[in-house]
């Protein structure tokens, strides 16, 4: 018998409700992804003020909730079991979301999970592609996280063989659009910019990269202050700021980077499937990439789609749904949000 399953996602700037099908085979269908995002609402500060997120969560959570249901064709009865991310992510953020979870598994009389936001976003990948190979690879790129993940189950098993020590790459864009005078967030403008730009005009630096640093962490910071120390240069020098250059120049550091560690990674390992997941996936340059690297190494890549790269509760609720089938324990009503949670911590119980 199938079961229904309602994902809620609330770490950050996007309020997110997403329903899944747990098909008896342990497939996993998609049926409702709704997302309100208050995004606009940060803009003018360059980056999200936890207050103001946490007030938006408060405002869109029951509208969010009936849009996800009207989609699915489904009524509230319905639901068999609750995910609902229990970290990492901003601590008042992420109490709406599990206040409003605890409140709908109390009132349905059903299970719920507090799950972990990184695991899914490697977990939403299985709506798309189908059931993760074991192992497989996971490169998580997002605005707060960028990590090398080692998959040998979504449900209990994940563990984190690098991760970044300072800026993630997301921070990165963010920051380096500011210096270029775009519009936050910054990964859409910069990748739309870069397409007109030469990636080779500018060498901008790898970040560790060299012989004594850790091969399978991430480092943005330097690179960041690199593209800032040229564009102050230039200005000095009364020389327009070739905004496109220096775009694709940024964005093919990142890209480098990332690519060459997963790659090298995943062979190391023995494993012949990455998975790109996170808000930065969608980045055009990034996907393509990892893409010739990878057929040239022989690895699978798989992407989800960009909708399904940035945080929303179909994620939520396809992680949900491993673990109900994994029949993992329950999460007591008495759980609090755990901002620094780890990524090895699938599910609290």
């Amino acid at each position: 018998m199938s079961r229904i399953i309602m994902g809620i996602e609330s770490s950050c700037d996007e309020t997110g409700v997403g329903l899944v099908r747990l098909h008896d085979d342990g497939t996993v269908e998609l049926l409702a992804d709704e997302v309100a995002s208050s995004v606009e609402q940060h803009a003018r500060f360059g980056g999200v003020v936890p207050e103001v997120a946490s007030r938006a969560h408060l405002e869109a959570m029951v509208p969010t909730t009936e849009r996800a249901f009207e989609k699915a064709g489904l009524a509230l009865s319905d639901v068999d079991a609750i995910a609902v991310t229990a970290g990492p992510g901003l601590a008042g953020a992420l109490l709406v979301g599990v206040s409003a979870a605890k409140a709908y598994a109390t009132a349905l009389d059903v299970p719920l999970y507090g799950v972990n936001h990184l695991a899914g976003h490697i977990a939403v990948d299985t709506l798309q592609h189908g059931p993760l190979p074991a192992p497989c690879l996971a490169l998580l790129v997002s605005g707060g996280h960028t990590q090398l993940l080692r998959v040998d189950d979504i449900a209990s098993g994940i563990t984190e063989l690098g991760s970044t020590v300072d800026d993630a790459a997301g921070e990165a864009y963010d920051k380096v659009a500011r210096v270029l005078g775009l519009p936050y967030p910054g990964g859409p403008p910069i990748d739309k910019a870069a397409k007109n730009g030469d990636p080779a005009a500018i060498a901008f630096p790898r970040g560790m990269t060299g012989p004594r640093d850790a091969k399978n962490d991430f480092s943005f910071s330097g690179l960041k202050t690199s593209v800032a120390r040229w564009v102050e240069g230039a200005t000095r020098r009364g020389e327009e700021i070739p905004v496109d250059d220096v775009a694709a120049s940024f964005q093919e550091a990142v890209a480098d980077v990332l690519t060459m560690k997963a790659v090298r990674a995943a062979k190391e390992q023995g494993i012949g499937t990455i998975v790109i997941s996170g808000g930065v996936a969608a980045n055009s340059r990034l996907s393509s990439l990892a893409a010739e690297r990878c057929a040239a190494a022989g690895i699978e890549l798989r992407v989800p789609r960009p909708r399904l790269c940035t945080d929303n509760g179909a994620m939520i609720a396809a992680l949900g749904a491993h673990v109900v089938a994994a029949k993992l324990p329950t999460t007591p009503l008495d759980f609090s949000a755990n901002p620094a949670l780890p990524v090895n911590v699938v599910s609290l119980s």
